[in-house]
């Protein structure tokens, strides 16, 4: 890789099998990302960490090992290192503790043993990132997670308006943001759903839509591409499908126009 600098990747898929919870597709979305890390984006299979629960997995998403992956990346980054989590489950809201939150609720992804990691832990854990390394998320986030004030915290107060969901009182946490070179890749807005695509309803393959869309615009684009343009081309395909939900992109201007995963000329 250019000038020795790392890709580290954490890749995380809840299904939540024989619960009430279950889901289908999160599973083969961190598969199959983690395919397209290690053949397009040159990641080494050795910095990638999958953390799944199908059936004799070596490693649970419990929240206890989810916080443990996270960590083990952050700490061994250096700057101008990129770094990619992408989580594919459920997520939810809770009652924030933190006197003076201005949105009263913290938001949460959902491990498969329900033991919820907050923004405050994201927070925590990019506090720790170096100066100019590359903090590049994906998210596949299900019912009742509010995947715009989630993430935005992450991100400096210069994050593009133009891709900040349109439902969000901005002027109220301004201040509370902080500048990070993180870019964000959400799967829908604050008030839709990401869908999970069943065998049933996907000719036999089950996906998260949003993730699909991505693949499939990675798939047909060889070419170096911006996050703005993926974002662009999947919402489009998404919406040629007939799927209600809208793809989104959090990141600074500078960074909407980067290529996506800094992809390398071929």
């Amino acid at each position: 890789m250019e000038g020795g600098k790392k890709r580290l990747a954490v890749l995380v898929g809840c299904n939540y099998p024989n619960t009430s919870n279950e889901l289908h597709g999160c599973i083969n979305d961190v598969l199959t990302m983690r395919d397209t890390l290690v053949k397009r984006f040159g990641f080494d299979p050795s910095n990638v960490q999958l953390l799944t629960d199908a059936p004799g997995s070596a490693a649970m998403p419990t929240g206890a090992n989810i916080k443990k992956a996270l960590a083990e990346m952050v700490d061994q980054a250096k700057a101008g290192d990129v770094l990619f989590f992408h989580y594919s489950g459920h997520g939810t809201r809770i009652p924030s503790l933190r006197p003076g939150h201005p949105f009263r609720q913290d938001e949460a992804i959902v491990p498969c043993d329900f033991n919820l990691i907050t923004d405050l832990d994201f927070r925590q854990l990019v506090n720790r990132l170096p100066k100019r390394s590359k903090l590049h998320n994906s998210f596949r986030l299900l019912p009742y997670f509010d995947i715009g004030t989630h993430l935005l915290e992450f991100f400096g107060a210069d994050a593009s308006l133009r891709f900040r969901l349109p439902l969000l009182e901005l002027d109220n946490f301004m201040e509370l943001l902080r500048p990070d070179e993180g870019i964000l890749l959400s799967g829908c807005q604050s008030n839709e759903t990401s869908a999970d695509m069943n065998p049933m309803m996907s000719g036999g393959m089950a996906y998260g839509a949003f993730s699909n869309a991505v693949q499939m615009v990675l798939k047909d684009n060889l070419c170096q591409l911006s996050n703005k343009e993926v974002v662009i081309m999947a919402r489009k395909m998404l919406e040629a499908k007939g799927i209600e939900q809208h793809p989104c992109l959090y990141c600074s201007d500078e960074n909407a126009g980067a290529t996506f995963l800094w992809q390398p000329q071929s």
